[in-house]
């Protein structure tokens, strides 16, 4: 009896002037409003889709894929600089500017994410999947930034072949990452998204393939101490932006598998 009871309170609510959601997500129902997989909200396809079934219309993400994708671009565009930068170092001073420019615009992208988070009810997947996809491009374009910043603090005269060729490889990551993010409006199981999740594994193998190169170069070679602390930093300031490219090509492996 208490099960009727509920259904009719249910359908009297939904039937009424007013859809009171707050007390709906009280009651929950057949159908629930808090998502399964803890603190995210309306979390996830199939609730927001159902419950967009049930009020007439399915909501739109196109907002915050809009938000995503601007961030993507932001780390294609960072670490493609970087990379002109490192080939072209000392000259090009003036893509250090662009490389602040885009770091800080990126950061209000990373914000207005944030923001929408708290705005909106419903969600297409996890909302901690959400912070952690734009912490993570917020972190390869923060690491871009830093590297162009250590080659003016440091006053390097000229690049390693090590360090243009991981700038190189991030480049490559940073383009990758952009392409992945562009499925998530696609299929559920992100299927456009998959050989671009496969060469970024790829991609950080060989980042790390090229660290250990580099290195070895700085400490078997008889290079001043002063410039193999300045080398050191700057490879791994390069190979922790390669790393938080996998780190948003695991957590779009992650969403996929709980999308489908």
């Amino acid at each position: 009896m208490g099960s009727v009871r509920r259904r009719t309170q249910l359908h009297r609510l939904f039937t009424s002037q007013r859809l009171n959601l707050p007390r709906l997500w009280r009651m929950g129902g057949p159908f629930t409003l808090r998502a399964r997989s803890g603190a995210s909200g309306l979390g996830g396809e199939h609730a927001t889709g159902r419950l967009g079934r049930m009020v007439g219309r399915r909501p739109d993400f196109g907002d915050l894929y809009d938000l995503l994708g601007r961030a993507g671009r932001n780390v294609e565009l960072s670490t493609s600089l970087l990379r002109e930068l490192m080939r072209s170092w000392p000259d090009g001073a003036e893509k250090r500017l662009e490389l602040v420019d885009v770091e800080h615009a990126n950061d209000a992208v990373t914000h207005d994410i944030v923001h929408l988070l708290h705005a909106r009810l419903a969600v297409p997947f996890d909302r901690s999947d959400v912070l952690a996809l734009a912490s993570g491009l917020d972190d390869v374009v923060d690491f871009a930034e830093e590297v162009a910043d250590y080659l003016g603090l440091y006053r390097v005269e000229a690049p390693m072949d090590q360090a243009v060729e991981l700038a190189d490889t991030l480049a490559a990551a940073g383009s990758e990452v952009a392409l992945a993010l562009g499925a998530l409006d696609g299929s559920p199981d992100l299927a456009e998204a998959h050989r671009h999740l496969a060469e970024i594994d790829r991609l950080e193998d060989e980042g790390d393939r090229i660290l250990r190169a580099g290195l070895t170069a700085l400490f078997d070679g008889g290079v001043d101490p002063m410039a193999v602390i300045r080398w050191k930093d700057i490879f791994e300031r390069i190979e922790d932006a390669i790393d938080a490219c996998d780190s948003v090509a695991h957590t779009l492996r992650g969403i996929a598998v709980k999308r489908t």
